[in-house]
């Protein structure tokens, strides 16, 4: 009879009772699809008494849940602590060192020391698994590393944090502002108290970074990506934007870019609030939801959609690792999935592009003054930067107080990020603009 194998699990919050409960309750299947049992043996968790809905009756309580990395009747260890570092680092480096493989999702460690642990793996012969790091329970890893590898990967574009794509739904459909969302998704539970890493776009920014090296094999890089949250978003541009035919969402969005006679090479990895078409089905992902689309050369455009967060979704990957594990673990290592898709050896050093070289469209907003010939110069300055025009609407301004003003929204073509930046700094200094510019980058996605 083969071997089970054996699951010691560091970690017992939502996502981690989850997998216990998985195990438990699709033990059968789970062994006809890996071909052998899924044992668990040990876990760990701050608390022990703490009151968890799962049964761990027969199951080893380890103190220190570096014991689980050690211990010799474990062949894998599931790292559910979380943390760009401390105690789930150690924890995955010596499993790993020690030979056992290692699941986790753990975005935060991968996007910061990802290069690091899949070459400590490829050395010691284990499997790094993370499927749980990026979307939940949408397989977006396993589609890069295996179902796409006969493409060339261009973009990526994704909604990968279900607390801000909450956030924007509700500001779009309830005409309200951030706070008022964000108090919202804090009342049903879609955001934490401290929201930070979500709302200031680190959350997906973790996320772009995992995807980014897999699809084009390159390190990760978290420290050169452009992150902007969603914290300044306006219900007013959501509502421009909806008039214009788009809608506003978050992307975490990675491109490859050829170097030309005027651009460099290099990969975009960016996050920020990015105006998308209406009629993409990306941009009628509501709520919690999550999504990504893949722009591939051979296959065209494929779009994941599903539950990014949660006990069950997230507890899908983990379980779906670790089947994978069971079925590959006696395979010879040579012939596994590379753990970030490319052979180590095949790995390049394609840099981050400073988002000043990024190229895209943008969205902006004006208050101005309701003069004759405001227009005419804000145009000019476009024109003098390169910047053309792709539609353009006034509406009334409501806070003019008194003075008469107005709000001029323009759509450009896509452009180089620098230009724009030097033309809003030239725009904003003319007198007749009465406010702080708003832009937003457009994505069109096709």
């Amino acid at each position: 009879m083969t071997e089970p194998l054996k699951i010691g699990i560091a970690g017992l919050g939502t996502v981690g009772a989850g997998v216990v409960k998985l195990l438990a309750e699709h033990g059968r299947l789970l062994s006809l699809h890996g071909g052998r049992r899924l044992k668990l043996v040990a876990v760990s968790a701050r608390s022990r008494t703490k009151k968890r809905d799962i049964d761990l009756s027969g199951v080893r309580w380890e103190k220190d849940p570096l014991a689980l990395a050690t211990a010799p009747d474990i062949d894998v260890v599931v790292e559910l602590i979380g943390g760009s570092g401390g105690i789930a680092k150690r924890l995955a480096e010596r499993a790993l060192r020690n030979g056992k493989h290692v699941v986790m999702a753990n975005k935060a460690l991968l996007a910061m020391h990802g290069a690091e642990l899949a070459a400590l793996a490829e050395k010691r012969g284990a499997i790094l698994a993370f499927e749980a790091a990026v979307a939940g329970g949408i397989p977006i890893i396993k589609a890069l590393r295996e179902g796409l590898t006969a493409n060339r990967i261009e973009w990526i574009a994704g909604i990968v944090n279900g607390t801000t794509n909450f956030i924007l739904s509700e500001m779009r459909e309830k005409r309200i502002d951030f706070q008022a969302a964000l108090a919202d998704a804090q009342r049903l539970g879609y955001a934490e108290a401290d929201p930070t890493f979500d709302i200031a776009g680190i959350d997906a920014a973790h996320k772009a970074t995992i995807v980014s090296a897999i699809a084009f094999g390159v390190p990760v890089q978290f420290a050169k990506a452009h992150v902007e949250g969603i914290v300044d978003l306006q219900a007013v541009d959501i509502a421009y934007a909806e008039q214009l035919g788009y809608r506003i969402k978050l992307l975490a969005i990675t491109k490859r870019r050829a170097a030309n006679s005027t651009h460099p090479g290099g990969i975009e990895l960016r996050v920020h609030p990015t105006l998308v078409p209406s009629r993409r089905l990306i941009a009628n992902v509501e709520g919690a939801m999550n999504a990504v689309m893949v722009q591939g050369d051979a296959v065209g455009t494929t779009l994941y959609y599903g539950k990014g967060a949660g006990a069950e979704p997230t507890a899908s990957a983990v379980i779906a690792d670790l089947v994978d594990i069971a079925r590959l673990a006696t395979a010879d290592p040579d012939h596994r999935v590379p753990h970030l898709a490319f052979q180590p050896a095949a790995m390049q050093d394609l840099g981050v592009l400073p988002i000043d070289d990024v190229v895209t469209a943008f969205y902006l907003r004006l208050q101005v003054a309701d003069e004759t010939g405001v227009l005419a110069r804000i145009t000019g300055i476009l024109a003098e930067h390169g910047i053309s025009i792709d539609a353009l609407l006034q509406r009334p301004n409501a806070a003019g107080a008194g003075e008469a003003r107005t709000d001029v929204i323009i759509l450009t073509h896509d452009t180089v990020e620098g230009r724009m930046r030097a033309a809003i700094a030239k725009m904003q200094a003319l007198p007749t603009v009465l406010a702080k510019i708003v832009r937003i980058r457009k994505e069109d996605l096709a």
